[in-house]
């Protein structure tokens, strides 16, 4: 069976995000360099690419007070 080659450039694809997200997961990469990587614009859409790939955030109290101060300056 022959491959289309856009089911080939998808299989590329994929297993090229499913490396970049284990080489993240082995702490061999930083988010930036990830998003970078991937061509990602957002951290949000990073954040939803590592849940993709079951990647969770640690996500302290310390990370939910600083958010809270920096919406605070902007008047929310």
């Amino acid at each position: 069976m022959r491959l289309k080659a856009t089911a080939c450039g998808d299989l590329s694809h994929r297993a090229r995000e499913a490396w970049l997200a284990d080489e993240y997961r082995q702490d061999r990469l930083t988010k930036p360099e990830l998003q970078k990587l991937l061509g990602i614009e957002t951290s949000y859409e990073l954040d939803g690419f590592l849940k993709a790939h079951g990647i969770w955030i640690d996500y302290t109290r310390e990370d939910a007070e600083r958010e809270r101060q920096s919406l605070q300056r902007f008047g929310f």
